[in-house]
């Protein structure tokens, strides 16, 4: 237990609002209105508050503003994974969104997992935000339940809805995923494969994508794929090369579902003394800064991963400041960038 400002006995030993208001001898009101609305206070008065502030370590209760306003000013941001480079330009570009504003963002790492979303969505709605921003389209029923039974805008990253009525911001991996394979093609390659891993919903539409333009070629081949549901990394995309290349040594191209695994897929042929793209192409996904400057460069399809979370984070900013959306679905596209590699 500590004693307070005002000479009197505090059990959680946070500084209140009244301690503020007595050091700066000024009402709790006047305090309070200093802090949350400060054009409307002197500048003597805003000074003397914002120095009691400093002395004691004064942090707001956010969560009993928030009942007072019916606002948190807190908006969530769930992706799957903090450490792929993918996803921190996509939240810098959120923070970025909304940094002009007042909000604060919660930030969930559901580490591709269902489970792990349910149990963050839960526990960051007694938080009351006031949107959620989603990285993925498709959700397990009770997170589905959850979103519906919070009556929270939602807007969802990365790919498109096909639901008109849901809010969506980023491109097609379909249509992306097509647009690879269609390039190999035009190139003259004929085995192309592709291989994947994490196989969460953005590498099954870019693997849909390829299937789709190899039937179109009448190429398709099922043993030219090779899905994987280890994480993603560079070790384990040599190992897939590896893999794909002994099961099936007639393969002039392979697709990688992104480009951590591209990456280890060029590695791996150039210890085995294989040409790029002499013996085989190799193509991959995402643009990752290391891409462009790798021997063979690497070619791939570079997605606007922080317009997506700036876009994504406007679109929700519009709906709580009761402005309409522009577009319910928001459609960012793509752009393939041939390198070397193939």
């Amino acid at each position: 237990m500590t004693r307070g400002a005002t000479g009197k006995i505090r059990g959680t030993g946070r500084a209140t609002l009244e301690e503020v208001a007595a050091l700066a001898g000024v009402s709790t009101m006047t305090a309070s209105r200093a802090l949350s609305q400060p054009q409307l206070v002197s500048d003597t008065t805003r000074a003397k508050v914002e120095q009691a502030v400093i002395e004691l370590g004064y942090v707001p209760n956010r969560a009993a503003r928030a009942l007072a306003s019916s606002q948190s000013r807190v908006i969530v941001a769930l992706v799957p994974s903090l450490s792929n480079v993918v996803f921190t330009a996509v939240l810098d570009g959120i923070q970025d969104a909304i940094a002009a504003g007042e909000y604060q963002l919660l930030i969930g790492n559901t580490r591709y997992s269902d489970a792990e979303e349910e149990k963050l969505l839960r526990t960051y709605l007694q938080s009351n935000p006031d949107g959620i921003l989603l990285s993925s389209l498709s959700h397990s029923p009770e997170v589905a339940r959850m979103l519906e039974g919070s009556r929270v805008p939602v807007v969802s990253m990365m790919d498109l809805a096909d639901d008109t009525n849901r809010l969506s911001v980023g491109f097609s991996q379909l249509d992306a995923g097509n647009a690879m394979t269609r390039h190999l093609l035009a190139r003259g390659y004929r085995r192309i494969a592709f291989i994947g891993a994490q196989l969460d919903e953005r590498t099954l539409r870019r693997a849909d994508g390829y299937r789709q333009a190899m039937q179109a070629a009448g190429l398709a081949d099922p043993r030219l794929e090779l899905m994987v549901p280890e994480p993603s990394t560079i070790a384990l995309g040599a190992e897939l090369m590896r893999r794909v290349l002994d099961a099936q040594p007639d393969c002039d191209a392979v697709f990688c579902c992104n480009d951590d695994l591209a990456h280890g897929a060029i590695y791996y042929c150039q210890r085995q003394g294989i040409q790029v793209p002499r013996d085989v192409a190799i193509a991959g996904f995402n643009d990752l800064p290391a891409s462009a400057w790798m021997m063979p460069s690497l070619t791939t399809i570079d997605t606007p991963r922080y317009r997506i979370g700036f876009e994504a984070a406007t679109l929700l900013l519009d709906m709580l400041g009761g402005r309409p959306p522009h577009a319910n679905r928001v459609d960012l596209g793509f752009t393939l960038r041939e390198r070397e590699s193939t």
